[in-house]
């Protein structure tokens, strides 16, 4: 069965086609600038075909018809008919406390969905417009929407719950959530097949331009980084990460910002942008580290220490730990941050190849001695994989 995967936002949408059979992709695509002019999409198959368009895209539902006219593309696609599309699985930002796992999508679902649009204003009007076109356009083909944050619903309530009055809480829901729940997934799974143990204790760090570090008891998360918003925790490409509410009131007063101002500038000035006052990328900053730019530096060393800490305070909520897996972009593909974060841990059992890390390898990458206690690997994310799988799973499920 081919399952169409679609991460959609205000005015983009990334998709992927998989063979879930297989396991393979066999396209992926993004729409750019939809409600916008100048509109575009630009997709490629897995053998380097491409199809490339440039079309105004007024909303979602034009979107979704354009995606679907790339997919059967004679020259440029990789199926015949929209009939072989066997099921869409919907990235999906925010489930409330109202959904625990993916679900397959009907009104009701789509009504929930849009009663928790205000807890992720940013993402989750796109999200909700997106699966309204794909029901209109593709009737009769299941549906499922897989959450950003369902991972993280095992969490306990002394590991989401802030220090606000109960009753808060209780009425506007304001508590941890936690994000980029289908990567811990995917990663957490795959990491625990690697161990091959009955119990486990694994800490993901889910690293990029947004990151998150999850700590995951035999296979369900327990605690992570991320709260109520994405803005939490580590410093971040552009994101602050955990800060003091005061010295947030403090700055906007001083910069003469509204509140929301505030909140944008928290989540696009700051992080190693703001501290580097340089670049966001990794790869630029790296670059910048060895011209001698000391800024660059210390913005690369306050995030990994951020890291840092949380790693040890979740081997603490763990009561020890099994793993530690390193993925995402700068996760994956930053041995320097790897380095800066993993010095200095022998006391966590941690035996650490520092001239392993430096190599550069495909898929999972042990980084830790043999000798190690704790093992230390690189785990490539498969996000859209993660979606496919729950995706197939419900539709089968939903048909018996």
């Amino acid at each position: 069965m081919n399952i169409l995967v679609i991460n959609a936002g205000s005015s983009s949408l990334k998709y992927q086609l998989i063979d879930i059979a297989n396991e393979t992709m066999l396209l992926k695509g993004i729409c750019d600038r939809i409600g916008m002019k100048g509109g575009s999409i630009n997709q490629k198959t897995a053998d380097g075909r491409q199809f490339r368009l440039e079309e105004d895209m007024p909303t979602h539902k034009e979107a979704i018809e354009l995606v679907l006219k790339a997919l059967v593309d004679k020259e440029a696609g990789a199926i015949s008919s929209v009939s072989e599309i066997g099921a869409v699985g919907h990235r999906v930002l925010h489930s409330g406390e109202d959904f625990h796992s993916s679900v397959v999508i009907d009104d009701e679902v789509v009504r929930i969905c849009e009663k928790n649009a205000e807890l992720g204003p940013l993402h989750m009007p796109g999200n909700i417009a997106c699966i309204k076109s794909c029901r209109e356009v593709m009737p009769g083909v299941p549906m499922v929407a897989v959450f950003d944050t369902t991972f993280h619903s095992t969490m306990p309530p002394k590991a989401f719950m802030y220090g606000i009055p109960y009753s808060v809480y209780q009425q506007y829901k304001v508590r941890k959530y936690g994000f980029h729940g289908t990567s811990h997934k995917f990663v957490s799974e795959e990491a625990v097949k690697f161990l091959g143990a009955e119990h486990s204790r694994i800490i993901i760090c889910h690293l990029g331009n947004g990151s998150s570090i999850s700590a995951v008891k035999d296979g369900k998360c327990i605690d992570t980084s991320m709260g109520f918003t994405p803005l939490e925790g580590l410093i971040m490409g552009t994101r602050s990460g955990d800060i003091d509410p005061a010295a947030v009131e403090f700055m906007r007063a001083k910069l003469s910002m509204t509140p929301e101002d505030a909140v944008q500038f928290l989540n696009k000035k700051c992080g190693m942008l703001g501290i580097s006052e340089l670049d966001s990328d990794m790869r630029v900053l790296e670059k910048a580290i060895e011209e001698g730019n000391e800024k660059a530096a210390l913005a690369v060393e306050a995030a990994a220490y951020r890291i840092k800490k949380y790693i040890g305070s979740f081997a603490a909520a763990l009561g020890g730990v099994d793993a530690i897996v390193f993925t995402g972009g700068i996760g994956e593909n930053s041995s320097y941050m790897r380095k800066l974060v993993m010095q200095d841990m022998e006391y966590l059992g941690v035996e650490f190849d520092f001239d392993e890390n430096e190599k550069r390898a495909e898929g999972l990458h042990m980084l830790s001695k043999s000798e190690s206690y704790v093992k230390v690997f690189v785990l490539p994310t498969n996000e859209e994989l993660s979606i496919a799988r729950e995706t197939a799973q419900l539709v089968a499920a939903d048909k018996k």
